[in-house]
């Protein structure tokens, strides 16, 4: 299946699933009720993200200040991104996958998936990013002095 016909039925699959759910919470609880339901997830989102995202930040500074990569906390960063867009977007469906993306026990292991799947379909070497990442352990730095000599 192409990324289109994938893009084109989550397009379609996932308003469905959104007007179905907001139909049947509306005849439990009714009208006004789910509306308001619906805005308190995203308000609820809007302050997860903001903590989290906060977070995020303070660790990606710590690590590149450090010199480790910082690549769990980009993917995180990412994850938080799609997670609070998704809690924004109205709707029961999409508030459950954007909480699912900013819970941090859910995060990490959204991460771990990540990793495993780029690292599957890409040949990205992280040692040449970062030479000096204390996870590249078998790269040796040799420290020296130069000088440039005019011609």
């Amino acid at each position: 299946m192409s990324l289109f016909q994938r893009l084109l039925l989550l397009f379609i699959v996932v308003p469905i699933v959104e007007i179905y759910l907001l139909i049947s919470v509306g005849k439990v609880i009714g009208g006004l009720p789910t509306i308001g339901l619906v805005i308190l997830t995203a308000v609820l989102g809007a302050y997860l993200l903001r903590i989290q995202g906060l977070a995020t930040v303070r660790k990606l500074q710590r690590q590149l200040e450090a010199g480790q990569n910082p690549e769990d906390s980009l993917l995180e960063g990412i994850l938080l991104l799609v997670g609070g867009v998704l809690l924004l977007t109205p709707g029961f469906f999409t508030d459950a996958l954007g909480l699912f993306c900013l819970l941090p026990s859910t995060r990490i292991f959204l991460v771990r998936q990540l990793k495993r799947q780029i690292g599957a379909n890409s040949e990205f070497n992280t040692a040449k990013v970062y030479p000096h990442s204390t996870q590249n352990k078998s790269h040796e730095v040799i420290e020296g002095d130069y000088r440039r000599e005019k011609d």
